[in-house]
């Protein structure tokens, strides 16, 4: 399926959440291209992709209130919103993968449920045409 697209489009918007959620363009390509979860985005043809942030220990032998204390990694869900476009005739053939939105959901979701996506980025996505 990756194969079929020549390059990725970051949007604006995508750059703001990575800065605020604090996360990598490696962290979210490894989401894209292996996720644990796909289901259909917020907006209408996005798909959105889910990787449970897991919680590892050091492997010292620790109590386990100790333990919940320091994780190495916050717990919780890492989602990344794209779509698929043709790309313009104007700029070469082929099809263009848009990087919509990502960011940290910090519990645990249910498959097949509505994507935990926050308020904020909710509303900027529906009220935004660059995303459509």
């Amino acid at each position: 399926m990756a194969g079929n697209f020549r390059k990725l489009f970051w949007t604006e918007h995508s750059k703001i959440k990575m800065k605020q959620y604090g996360l990598s363009k490696q962290k979210l390509l490894g989401i894209l291209y292996r996720p644990e979860r796909k289901e259909k985005g917020i907006v209408l043809g996005t798909l959105a992709a889910m990787k449970t942030n897991k919680v590892y220990f050091k492997t010292k032998q620790i109590s386990l209130s100790k333990a919940w204390q320091r994780p190495k990694k916050a717990p919780g869900e890492i989602w990344l919103m794209y779509k698929d476009v043709k790309e313009s005739l104007r700029h070469g053939s082929g099809q263009v993968r848009k990087i919509i939105s990502a960011w940290r959901y910090p519990g645990i979701s249910k498959p097949g449920e509505e994507i935990p996506i926050p308020e904020d980025i909710r509303q900027e996505l529906l009220n935004d045409n660059e995303f459509k």
